[in-house]
């Protein structure tokens, strides 16, 4: 059975016409007026859509675009949110672009056009790889949230899960580009809409009014832009998508753990203006598996693009901009993109490896195919194979990351965090709509609104679902001194992974024993590890003696498909047949864990999607990959 054909993305590149307007070769059409760019955004899609005034006194206000561009509606947008006053408190722009632009000629444009180059800039410091997806980005310190969806309209927006006040219906003229003004778009926007959703476009094609109005939209036309007569405005009146009572419910959480999940969905909460308490039964955060000194920090491609690959994928972009973002402040992450290259292991697997490259085509600073003679040199050994070169990947700190994210967690103003360590957690309780939970003594340690299981393995524990697959895995790594090993400048994977020296010390790792319990360090699996060592660069492990060496065991959290679970726990059920979004859920009852040796490329993504579930905001994946990692996945099917 061939495999299927992964998403690729065929990036625009900027041209201009006669009157230097940027213009597309593939549609025959312009990408803006030539009266201006700006101008325009402010007059069809901020007037159209009765902004500012409609976000004033918001706490979230979310704006949803067909065709970004070259991103001028969304920085006249940001512009006059930070002119507001009363703008709302948190912006969500959410736009799909089939070609996007890379960083250098979204700059050029915006350099013509007169755009605030202080935004420019930084939209353009943050922009994504392009990769085929959702990316989700946040600006103005977090108060302003871009998720950008790359790939084909009426294939990515069933997969959006959000609530639009304002519709930004844009594109190439309707005759150039009929795909994204079809039925099957206008579908889409309508059950991303509600009954107070509004809409606004420059086109009044007969067949654009026709398909709104079908799709449950009521518009008229209005004074258009410059030379055109006339635009579209409109509210949608079809079927309501139904508010949540998210809002209602008070911002108090108590997570428990305080290792990459536990931290991370700390911070993001925080963000957003939480109260949390954060408990672990160890004296300090990242105790656990999240106390390795040193992990390997990259993607996890594969030949059809499957769910762990375009999982891992939006993990590590969205770890970078943390990555990126904790370095402003005074307790960054201690990390290295020393680039990670990931060595095949026979001439079979390079073959597929080299395919994958070749099929997918993705940009260079995101993955290259390099062969046995590029490999060698980049590791500083002979390399039997070629690999997969990931020059923005290398070596994390789990525990620097946990501190950097509790100290950030800490910084945000109307935020307030409590930690208790030393406080294990014998059992939970909801009670009087809130969660308690209690030591070994009955005695209460803290309570909130929401509980936040974020304890790796030991959440099956408190909650006592035997349907619910969560199981633990023994994970040796064994630490090499630095003099017994040829200097190296990169992280190597492959059978296992081999870090750079990093305080007189390389981390290679790591075993996999699932259901064993000790933590004691083994010298059989200090030789497996050893063994690893030796597929990836031969030779180079058999002088290393086994017993001599220290290291570190430790117990990740692992589930049968290796995908984490995230999300809202669902209320058992015997069989059942219900889609999972319809599933009733246990109240404020969530689940953050499953890493398994992920933690470092999920961990901040994953904590984004729980929070903004938690929220009832966009999330920053596609549907089907929220739905791949819903803990209900694993409840008895019909």
């Amino acid at each position: 059975m061939p495999l299927p054909t992964p998403a690729t993305l065929q990036p625009a590149s900027l041209t201009l016409n006669g009157d230097g307007t940027p213009w597309s070769a593939q549609y025959d059409d312009i990408y803006h007026s030539n009266k201006g760019a700006l101008l325009q955004a402010e007059h069809v899609f901020l007037r159209g859509n009765g902004l500012p005034e409609r976000w004033r006194d918001r706490s979230v206000f979310v704006v949803l675009e067909t065709g970004f561009g070259l991103g001028h509606n969304f920085l006249a947008t940001w512009q006059a949110w930070r002119d507001d006053p009363q703008a709302c408190a948190r912006l969500h722009f959410i736009s799909v672009e089939q070609h996007p632009f890379s960083a250098e000629d979204l700059g050029r444009a915006h350099a013509m056009s007169g755009a605030p180059s202080s935004l420019s800039q930084q939209l353009r410091a943050h922009w994504p790889m392009l990769l085929p997806g959702f990316h989700r980005i946040e600006l103005d310190g977090g108060r302003v949230v871009l998720t950008l969806l790359f790939g084909e309209a009426a294939q990515l927006l069933p997969q959006c899960v959000a609530r639009a006040d304002a519709i930004y219906l844009d594109g190439f003229a309707p005759q150039k580009n009929p795909d994204m003004w079809s039925p099957a778009v206008f579908a889409a926007l309508a059950k991303l809409s509600h009954g107070g959703t509004s809409v606004a476009t420059w086109s009044v094609s007969p067949p654009v009014l026709a398909g709104l109005a079908e799709a449950g939209f009521e518009v008229r036309k209005t004074q258009g832009f410059t030379g055109k007569h006339h635009m579209l405005t409109g509210e949608f009146r079809g079927q309501t998508n139904a508010e949540t009572a998210a809002a209602a419910i008070p911002k108090t959480a108590l997570v428990i753990g305080a290792g990459l999940a536990g931290t991370a969905i700390t911070e993001r909460l925080a963000a957003r203006s939480w109260q949390v308490t954060l408990v672990d039964a160890q004296a300090a955060p990242a105790q656990g598996a999240s106390g390795n000194f040193a992990g390997a920090f990259r993607p996890q491609p594969s030949r059809d693009d499957n769910l762990m690959a375009r999982v891992t994928r939006a993990g590590f972009a969205y770890q970078l901009n943390d990555l990126a973002t904790l370095a402003g402040h005074d307790n960054p992450a201690r990390w290295s993109q020393c680039g990670v290259l990931h060595l095949a292991r026979d001439a079979v697997q390079a073959g597929k490896q080299m395919q994958t490259v070749e099929s997918q085509q993705p940009p260079a600073d995101f993955m290259q195919w390099l062969d046995a003679e590029s490999a060698s040199r980049i590791s500083g050994r002979p390399c039997a194979f070629g690999g997969w070169w990931f020059p923005r990947g290398g070596w994390i700190s789990p525990p620097s990351l946990c501190a950097a994210h509790l100290a950030l967690a800490a910084r945000y103003p109307a935020a307030h965090i409590e930690t208790r360590f030393n406080s294990y957690v014998a059992r939970v309780e909801y009670r009087d709509q809130q969660w308690h939970a209690y030591d070994k003594d009955d005695e209460q340690i803290a309570s909130a609104a929401h509980l936040i299981l974020a304890n790796a393995h030991d959440a099956h524990r408190l909650l006592g679902k035997e349907w619910l697959p969560l199981y633990s895995a023994r994970g040796q790594v064994s630490h090499i001194p630095a003099e017994q090993f040829t200097p190296l400048d990169t992280v190597i994977c492959g059978s296992g992974y081999l870090t750079p020296a990093i305080d007189g010390w390389h981390a290679l790792g790591a075993t996999f024993l699932v259901n064993d319990p000790d933590t004691g360090l083994r010298a059989e699996e200090h030789s497996e590890n050893l063994s690893k060592l030796d597929l990836m660069l031969p030779g180079t492990g058999k002088d290393i003696d086994a017993a001599s060496l220290g290291g570190r065991a430790s117990l990740r959290p692992v589930t049968p498909d290796r995908l984490p679970h995230v999300g809202a726990l669902p209320v058992q059920t015997l069989r059942t047949t219900t889609p999972l979004a319809e599933l009733p859920r246990e109240p404020q009852l969530w689940l953050l864990s499953g890493f398994g040796a992920r933690g470092l490329v999920w961990g901040m993504l994953c904590a984004e999607l729980l929070a903004s579930q938690i929220n009832d905001e966009p999330l920053p994946l596609e549907r089907e990959l929220v739905d791949a990692m819903d803990a209900a996945r694993y409840l008895p099917r019909k």
